[in-house]
């Protein structure tokens, strides 16, 4: 195996290619001669690889696979087993315009400084980037959503691709053509979706029905034109391939469109639902990378995840306690502003301030803390709780009754029923902000580890090097996708539970036919009648 890996090394030394990330395609797999001893290179982009069908030659590219994606690259270029990679300190990922070929991408040598210097001078732009854009509104925020979404399908679909590019560019026609139409159908679906519910919301849009009804069947157009498209560029040969690529497309849409669909619902039920839960993912991502980097391992030496061999349980933990400690007081301080809690339904190019009447979510309440949490903590602890008042139960006089009142110290007939603390001054938002911040630290890291899974599955660092010591966009949003959408599901469960507004209401009375109208009119005079309402 050493001798195959000397191999490697220097054919890879000696190709100048100025695409690092494109030259992994290109790179020779080892296999050893049983008989000899010795090692010989087969590459991918040979012609008996990709003339002689990928139905004859499908074992030989599983081996070819399994054995390129068990090599991990060490930063001097050279190559070391899957096995051996966790041992190794992490590569620095190398922008691509800083080297004009695969030598000095290889052989660079970064210091850690310059490498945080880098991340730490990104973070800040993407994040000034993103403020702006919340500032400019929300019509820009869904333009800057289905911006990243575009990016994101490129990345995730080029992985695969590069994997299998000489089998599909020379037997597969119209096959990226196909992966971009079913994206921009699922796209075009999403979005006229959405534009369809403003327009039921605002009573100033609704001289759109009309062109509204077109929403569904003209997607359905695209649907069908897309399935047939499909379907009769498929290759004899090639149907498996064909069908394990189709299947690979629908999980990235599924991924980037399906768990984003209501991301901008979120915007247009108020900022503060779009915007919150990507500082609490982006707080949750730095806390447990400082976390990880001064205790990792410290405590806990047993491995976290094998998908991410870097990650520790003291990042984990630490990231989690700090990510909810930070949602109590960032949640109440973006309460007091006015253009991140007020909805609206209209859409607008300039800014324009925005007034409403406050949800309930976003003023003061007092709130007793359920006493069955108190029971799972030791009473020592609980006694030093401020403003904790123990309760308990005693018998009243001849009745019998059994009162619950605050226990009086020496009294021998009160005995011990529960705790009960009472905090005022608490806004409902931050409650729900918590909630919000348990599911960023204990679910949505596992967007994160999925997408370590792909890499490691196709032997790739980063999904791009589009933003300098980040990687690729997904390398940024892996944990965001599944944030959004909880985020929808939580709003709809606990904050709104309902979704109809008198707006959507005039919108579908007006979808009805005359006789339904007149029906629907009765129906709602009795009702009001009924509960002695004024008509």
């Amino acid at each position: 195996m050493k001798g195959s890996l000397q191999k490697l090394r220097r054919r890879h030394n000696k190709s100048g290619s100025n695409n690092h990330n494109d030259s992994r395609s290109n790179k020779v797999i080892a296999s050893v001669d049983d008989e000899n001893n010795t090692s010989s290179s087969t590459f991918l982009d040979s012609p008996s690889f990709v003339l002689a069908g990928f139905a004859d030659h499908e074992q030989q590219n599983k081996n070819n696979i399994s054995m390129l994606s068990s090599l991990s690259e060490r930063n001097d270029g050279s190559f070391i087993t899957t096995e051996n990679a966790e041992e190794e300190e992490e590569v620095p990922q190398l922008m691509m315009g800083d080297t004009k070929n695969s030598d000095n991408v290889a052989t660079k040598n970064w210091r850690p400084w310059e490498k945080f210097l880098t991340r730490a001078c990104a973070g800040f732009s993407m994040l000034f980037s993103f403020f702006f854009i919340i500032y400019r509104g929300h019509l820009y925020v869904c333009a800057f959503v289905a911006l990243l979404q575009i990016l994101l399908f490129r990345e995730l679909v080029t992985v695969r691709y590069n994997a299998y590019f000489y089998i599909i560019e020379q037997n597969i026609p119209l096959f990226r053509t196909t992966q971009w139409m079913w994206f921009f159908l699922a796209i075009f679906y999403t979005y006229s979706d959405f534009a369809l519910d403003v327009v039921m919301n605002n009573t100033s849009l609704h001289f759109l029905k009309p062109y509204a009804q077109l929403q569904g069947p003209f997607s359905f157009l695209l649907y069908a034109g897309t399935f047939v498209l499909t379907i009769t560029t498929m290759q004899i040969g090639y149907i498996r391939f064909q069908l394990n690529q189709l299947c690979w497309t629908i999980l990235v849409l599924c991924l980037i469109v399906g768990q984003v669909k209501y991301i901008m619902h979120n915007a247009y039920n108020g900022l503060i639902w779009f915007t919150l839960p990507i500082l609490l993912v982006i707080t949750n991502d730095v806390a447990a990378y400082f976390c990880g980097m001064t205790c990792g391992r410290k405590f806990i030496r047993r491995p976290f995840i094998n998908l991410s061999p870097n990650k520790t349980w003291e990042g984990f933990i630490g990231g989690g306690l700090f990510t909810v400690l930070m949602s109590w007081y960032l949640s109440r301080q973006m309460a007091k502003h006015d253009w991140l809690t007020c909805p609206t339904n209209t859409i607008a190019f300039m800014p324009e301030k925005l007034t409403c009447e406050l949800d309930p979510v976003f003023h003061e309440q007092n709130y007793q803390v359920p006493s069955q949490i108190f029971e799972v903590l030791p009473i020592f602890i609980v006694k030093m709780i401020p403003g904790i008042v123990d309760m308990c139960s005693t018998v009243a006089g001849t009745t019998k009754h059994v009162l619950i009142t605050p226990c009086i110290s020496g009294e021998p007939t009160h005995v011990h029923h529960h705790f009960d603390l009472m905090v005022s001054g608490v806004l409902p938002i931050q409650i729900h902000a918590v909630v919000l911040g348990m599911f960023a630290s204990l679910v949505a890291p596992f967007g994160g580890y999925l997408a370590s899974g792909i890499k490691r599955a196709y032997g790739v660092k980063d999904f791009d090097s589009i933003i300098p010591g980040h990687g690729g966009v997904m390398d940024r949003m892996d944990c965001q996708l599944i944030m959004a959408l909880y985020t929808w599901v939580h709003y709809n469960t606990f904050v709104r539970i309902t979704s109809v507004s008198v707006p959507k209401m005039l919108y579908m009375f007006n979808l009805m036919k005359e006789s339904e109208q007149q029906q629907f009119y009765s129906q709602i005079t009795a009702n009001m009648t009924e509960k002695g309402m004024d008509i």
